[in-house]
């Protein structure tokens, strides 16, 4: 159930926050593993595309012109469906090829953290106008 866009945003952003929170264990977990690549997510450009979504704002990607009914739309990915998942480059490997490094990682997972417990108190407090306005229209 939808309440608002906002609301919605906010509940896709705690999607995405909680995958970067599985990668970034993950990378943790496999800090011994040889060839092992530490991976992310591009989290701003994930809540972008969902908020231009929600908020209807004209995407930057050339559309295909339509000029016939029958023409078919394309196979059009959701990019909202799932974020980008990328290696995160830039840490030298080390002499077995693993990229973690385990001070990035738990910093990476500390303001995830942050930023996850954020977004639920502004996911409660967004409920709990919701249910102030009802009560207060109840009384009326």
């Amino acid at each position: 159930m939808e309440i608002n866009r906002a609301h919605t945003l906010m509940a896709k952003a705690l999607d995405y926050r909680a995958l970067r929170q599985d990668l970034i264990s993950s990378n943790i977990a496999n800090v011994d593993t040889p060839f092992y690549r530490s991976r992310d997510i591009a989290f701003e450009d994930a809540l972008a595309i969902e908020r231009d979504r929600l908020y209807a704002r004209p995407s930057a990607k050339l559309e295909l012109a339509a000029t016939h009914a029958n023409h078919l739309n394309g196979t059009t990915e959701d990019a909202s469906a799932h974020a980008e998942i990328f290696f995160r480059d830039g840490h030298t490997a080390r002499n077995d090829g693993n990229t973690v490094d385990l001070d990035v990682e738990t910093t990476e997972m500390a303001k995830n953290t942050v930023m996850y417990n954020a977004l639920v108190a502004a996911l409660k407090k967004n409920g709990a106008i919701f249910r102030s306005v009802i009560d207060a229209s109840a009384k009326v």
